[in-house]
């Protein structure tokens, strides 16, 4: 990659940027994007059952932060692998049921799925299982344990619409739990949330990969600087950061961050850059995909993986808001599969949808949360929680949803704020979804409007290129996923 000038701003290229860098040499997967006609023709979402994606809170009068009135508990494997996670984090599990207090300490709730539950299968779970629960005892903090493999992403995704849903993972080199890993972080959150000596106010990190490319960019002047604005000026006000710094490619190397990170106790971190995809060739391995997907490039061919801060202080006892494709997870099938399959049957020239589908698992592989966020959550010295996406992350997270090329910081800038305030992570996350599902709701709409239209022989009234940003929108949005305890919170007072 080329690296920018210092204080050369280039103009990013047209239409939807993907945040995606082939793994052997950084260069973008998509050079150019994709035009804004390309959205003229996408796929309609599928609409869960019982319209799943509408939330149901069913205590909106109790404190969203207060355990007591909101519960916890813990989704785990069927069999064997279950009960071990279980003890894995048996010092969580025990600080949880102390906040949750009552006077016979009541238990967190342990549920138990089997694998590979489908979105149907998932919704079917939520409403026979969960909603079973008497409503006082059901808890709305759930701490999901496992890889994909072992407990589904769809049940993940169908959660979050109505509960506040994180997950917890560490591997080994083999594809088994590491259990000592489990352990560390239970102990970390544990030891943070116990701390004494609890920080003033948060303090904020803000980290764009300035490699010369349209998307990152994009990512710097449209939500990096539009969170500094924000930041200087009412957080300020309201004391919610003792401390804003950036660190940008263009000012400095890896290091920079390494170092920024490294200092940045119980803070809040934003980071934007390219997540690595699959080289030209394809992944040597399943192996090798698990250990290097998902990592950041960093520009200069730089590259931040699992085994580069698997060690180092990094973000100690702090949260992390990363924007690169695949940051999180590597889901079985993309949200966008469909879309850039017809955009390359279609002969499409600006850039490769092809090379963007070559990122995800081939056929009887399995999908996989990145090695980067689990080496930091098992680091005793890393972050408490993560929020980075499970699909190819592209600018509309943060783009105008009629216009992919104008800034609209506030949707991931509304998660930064409630970290800072110093609310549970879960709720954060929640705030990224009420986006989704505000915008969920027009897209749905647009959808209805065209079908009366068309059973009433009138003229379609939606606009066919707004429905497609919406629909990238949705469906960006839909991509973040929480890993980690969704009730940590930060240490501050």
């Amino acid at each position: 990659m080329s690296q920018l000038p210092k204080g050369v701003d280039p103009v990013p290229g047209p239409g939807f940027q993907l945040l995606l860098a082939h793994a052997e040499d950084h260069q973008p997967v998509l050079d150019q994007g994709l035009e804004i006609e390309s959205a003229r023709e996408v796929p309609k979402p599928t609409q869960l059952p019982g319209r799943v994606e509408v939330p149901s809170w069913e205590r909106p009068s109790a404190p969203p932060n207060d355990l007591a009135a909101q519960r916890w508990g813990v989704i785990v494997p069927d069999g064997e692998l279950g009960d071990s996670l279980l003890r894995a984090i048996a010092p969580l599990i025990e600080h949880r049921e102390k906040e949750q207090g009552s006077r016979d300490r009541m238990p967190a709730a342990r549920f138990r799925v089997p694998p590979g539950q489908g979105a149907a299968a998932a919704v079917k779970w939520r409403n026979e299982v969960l909603r079973a629960i008497p409503e006082r005892e059901r808890p709305k903090y759930l701490l999901i344990l496992g890889d994909l493999h072992h407990v589904s992403l769809e049940l993940q995704q169908v959660l979050a619409h109505s509960a506040y849903v994180g997950r917890l993972h560490v591997g080994l080199p083999s594809g088994e739990p590491d259990l000592v890993g489990y352990t560390a972080y239970a102990n970390k959150v544990v030891v943070y949330e116990t701390r004494t000596d609890l920080e003033e106010a948060a303090r904020a990190l803000l980290y764009t990969a300035r490699d010369g490319t349209p998307a990152t960019e994009l990512g710097h002047q449209l939500l990096v600087k539009q969170c500094l604005k924000v930041m200087h000026s009412r957080w300020k006000e309201q004391r919610l950061a003792l401390d804003i710094q950036e660190v940008t490619q263009t000012e400095a190397d890896a290091q920079a961050l390494l170092r920024a990170a490294g200092e940045l106790c119980a803070g809040v971190m934003l980071s934007v850059s390219h997540g690595l995809g699959a080289p030209r060739r394809g992944w040597a391995s399943p192996e090798e995909q698990r250990d290097k997907q998902g990592a950041l490039a960093l520009g200069s061919d730089q590259t931040l993986t699992a085994d580069v801060v698997r060690e180092l202080p990094f973000l100690p006892g702090g949260m992390w808001f990363c924007v690169a494709c695949f940051g999180a997870a590597t889901p079985s099938h993309s949200a966008f599969y469909a879309w850039l399959s017809h955009l390359e049957r279609q002969g499409i020239r600006t850039g490769n949808p092809k090379a963007v589908l070559r990122s995800l698992p081939r056929e009887g592989e399995r999908p996989f949360l990145s090695a980067l966020p689990q080496a930091l959550l098992a680091n005793r010295q890393g972050p408490l929680a993560i929020i980075g996406h499970s699909d190819l992350a592209w600018v509309s997270s943060f783009a105008k949803e009629d216009d992919p090329e104008r800034g609209d910081a506030s949707r991931i800038l509304s998660s930064l704020e409630v970290l800072a305030e110093g609310s549970r992570v879960g709720l954060a996350l929640d705030a990224l979804m009420r986006s989704y599902r505000e915008v969920n709701e027009q897209l749905m709409a647009g959808y209805q409007a065209r079908e009366d239209a068309a059973l009433y022989d009138s003229p379609d009234p939606t606009d066919p290129v707004r429905q497609g940003h919406l629909w990238m929108l949705r469906n960006d949005l839909r991509g973040y996923l929480l890993l980690g305890d969704p009730a940590a919170r930060l240490p501050i007072k």
